[in-house]
């Protein structure tokens, strides 16, 4: 149910919502708008014709206009995203400074607002909210690791895990987590074939925010390692559904060390299509 609503006291006719809709299934040439007859299953639930309503005299699935963010001249300019962009380091030593729990809200709230394949939204964002709870993530990672030791299960390809289980257990030295004082998952079901990349487009957008607020973030690509590879059990102790596959995790807090300057990449891999 589409629940498409027009507000005829706001409604110019101006049928912006029928040229913009991308699947053609709004009617906009007989004065107030309507979905065309038959149509309604063709909605991809982009909500472009809310967006793009200059009045704010439409209403799909319940949403009231009023309720979105306006867009104003206030978004960063290309200049500065670029500088967000490329200023951006991976970081791996954080201060013991807990985020606040209002600043983790808003941060995986917009990246709720991430693009998913086929609008479909259903990217899971497991968090830990304070030191506590990450510790006790920690905790339970590097006993897997030492167990998976014990039991001859971590192979000879990936020994330096067992070497980083040691050093937590005997000196305290935390090489997966690099002490950060929280952690985020990503995760979607299995079934769907955009999961891995919904996922990691989620965490870009937790990131770029994250980092604008002077938050430090790291893609732990080591943990992921550690719960695909050695320790499958981890998932479901976090809470993470059986059916889904994690995209990627990252932890995040604030970073020690504050860079003067962005690197210069070596990384461009061009192919310019000419057919």
């Amino acid at each position: 149910m589409l629940n498409f609503k027009i507000d005829e006291s706001r409604c110019t006719q101006c049928g912006i919502c029928s040229k913009e809709c991308p699947m053609m299934i709004i009617n906009g040439k007989n004065g107030i708008p309507e979905i065309k007859e038959g149509k309604e299953g063709n909605c991809i639930k982009c909500q472009h014709c809310l967006a793009v309503c200059p009045t704010g005299a439409l209403s799909i699935f319940g949403k009231n206009p009023d309720e979105s963010m306006p867009v104003s001249h206030t978004v960063p300019s290309a200049t500065e995203m670029e500088q967000l962009i490329k200023t951006r380091r991976s970081v791996r030593k954080f201060k013991k400074d807990e985020v606040p729990v209002e600043t983790i809200n808003k941060l995986i709230e917009t990246a709720a607002y991430a693009p998913t394949g086929h609008n479909k939204n259903g990217v899971l964002l497991s968090v830990t909210e304070n030191k506590e709870e990450l510790s006790k993530v920690r905790t339970l990672v590097y006993d897997a690791l030492k167990k998976a030791s014990e039991e001859g299960r971590i192979r000879p390809a990936l020994a330096m895990f067992d070497n980083f289980q040691k050093m937590w257990h005997e000196k305290g030295i935390d090489v997966i987590f690099r002490d950060a004082p929280h952690i985020i998952f990503a995760s979607a079901e299995q079934s769907n074939r955009n999961a891995v990349p919904d996922c990691v487009i989620s965490l870009s957008y937790f990131e770029l925010l994250a980092n604008s607020m002077g938050i430090g973030t790291l893609w732990d690509g080591l943990l992921k390692i550690v719960a695909e590879d050695i320790a499958p059990e981890l998932y479901a102790a976090l809470g993470i559904p059986d059916e889904h596959v994690v995209g990627y995790m990252m932890v995040y807090g604030y970073p020690v060390v504050k860079y003067a300057r962005g690197i210069q990449s070596e990384g461009l891999n061009l192919n310019r299509i000419k057919l």
